[in-house]
């Protein structure tokens, strides 16, 4: 049995509570990064593969470890070359250096501005470069999401640079069936938006989606961000990020207090709800392509390079949000949607995917397993959390559930102090004394960061 170390927050089969996904921060800040660690894993589970989480975790210390469990660490990445990632880059980096396995990248994407300039990211090249080197010195090609990604590496003299954007689109394999349900959109149309804080703060999401809401009532706004969640589930404002009231997640937005709001913890639910839709449009890559793995059409407004890449790699319909018109409508944007080279140039796609997978000695459950099926099998017999909506004034029900998970939370962290409080005790006198030490800085740490904010809004009853 092969076994496959895969980078991701958690296995698509961990079924967690609402509470216990957003403490851990299995989405590693943003739910979209399940999308694609989730059909990584879907794709590389063939019946001589087990595919196993790594759960975000970089230890360089457990590299022989690893060497010694693992035949190949893959690694699924965003928009990894960008200064705000460059000690991530780093860590990883670092734990590469010492895997004697092979190493496979999956779609790696750098971010700059729409019109492709590099200048933004000379700060990191060495550590792009250093990152790229052990990369090929373990793998035969390095996949990158797109045309300006690859040439940004070729440009600094690597050659084994392959395009083959990301492994979410290939989560059902060859076929990716999305059509109009409808020839146009009316006022009932059920419509999901989305945008990043950077987009609506910056580039004009903000008004569209208040726009847009004003105009179809059945308009949902999905986040991605963890502040999102926990804006949602705790009515926590203390991230930086919670103070734009223009994001429908704030608690004064009118669309949460309409319940219109949802962020998913688990892409399962997240792309069974966007069946029901007709249009899915926003800023957010992978908040598009989960409406399009749903059969669901979409449309994306570029605000970067990874954007854009992506979008004209997989020919995704899309525009440039710098270049909307003032007052943009979703029922123009659902007319210009042409579909057809994103479904018919699809199997194209794949085949080159799957060929990138095998020169790097991957295989693949379409090619060589069942299609996924016993993974979609084994999936649906889970029960998954229902996507995180707003904590509405007066939902007793919800606040008893808080309530409950938090003293458990209180109970663990009794035990752990009472433990530590002992095993300092007998440290301390050689086991001779029971008298109770203080206990370490960071278990009251630990408190805080578990309890803290979400006990404050409990005990305020969800009140701001």
């Amino acid at each position: 049995m092969k076994r496959i170390l895969l980078r991701s927050g958690k296995s698509p089969f961990d079924v967690l509570s609402v509470e216990e996904a957003l403490q851990r921060d299995v989405i590693a800040t943003n739910s979209g990064n399940l999308i694609f660690s989730d059909a990584a894993h879907k794709i590389l589970d063939t019946p001589g593969t087990e595919v196993v989480s790594n759960h975000m975790r970089t230890e360089v210390a457990a590299a022989a470890r690893i060497n010694e469990e693992y035949d190949a660490f893959v690694v699924p990445l965003a928009n990894a070359f960008r200064p705000s990632f460059e000690p991530g880059l780093k860590r990883l980096t670092r734990l590469i250096r010492r895997l004697k396995i092979p190493v496979v990248v999956l779609g790696v994407g750098a971010q700059t501005g729409l019109g492709y300039d590099p200048a933004r990211l000379k700060p990191i090249e060495p550590s792009v470069r250093d990152f790229v080197s052990a990369v090929l010195d373990r793998s035969a090609s390095i996949g990158v999401r797109g045309e300006f990604t690859e040439r940004y590496l070729k440009d600094m003299g690597f050659r084994d640079v392959e395009v083959i954007g990301c492994p979410s689109l290939f989560m059902y394999g060859k076929e990716l069936a999305v059509q109009k349900r409808a020839e146009r959109l009316t006022a009932d149309a059920r419509i999901a938006i989305n945008g990043s804080h950077s987009a609506v703060r910056r580039l004009g999401m903000g008004k569209i989606i208040k726009r847009t809401h004003q105009r179809y009532p059945h308009l949902r706004f999905i986040g991605q961000n963890l502040s999102d969640a926990r804006q949602l589930h705790w009515r926590d404002l203390s991230d930086p990020n919670g103070k734009v009231t223009a994001m429908p997640t704030h608690p004064d937005h009118p669309m949460y207090r309409e319940d219109k709001v949802r962020v998913y913890v688990d892409p399962v639910t997240w792309i069974d709800d966007l069946r029901d839709f007709d249009f899915s449009f926003g800023s957010r890559i992978h908040g598009n392509i989960a409406a399009l793995l749903a059969g669901t059409p979409a449309t994306v407004l570029c605000a970067d390079s990874r954007t854009l890449e992506l979008c004209r790699y997989f020919e995704i319909p899309h525009h440039r949000i710098d270049q909307l018109p003032e007052d943009v409508d979703p029922a123009h944007l659902y007319e210009q949607a042409d579909l057809s080279a994103l479904t018919g140039n699809h199997p194209e796609r794949f085949e080159r995917f799957t060929a990138f997978l095998d020169r790097n000695g991957l295989e693949n459950t379409f090619t060589h397993g069942d299609g996924g099926a016993a993974f979609e099998k084994r999936l649906r017999a889970l029960s998954f959390p229902a996507g995180v909506r707003p904590w509405l004034e007066g939902d007793l029900a919800s606040l008893a559930g808080r309530m409950g998970w938090l003293s458990s939370q209180v109970a663990e962290l009794a035990e752990d102090n009472a433990r530590l409080r002992r095993e300092l005790a007998r440290a301390k006198t050689g086991a001779r004394s029971t008298v109770a030490a203080p206990a370490p800085k960071s278990v009251y740490r630990r408190a805080r960061r578990v309890v803290g904010a979400p006990l404050r809004r409990a005990l305020q009853g969800g009140k701001n």
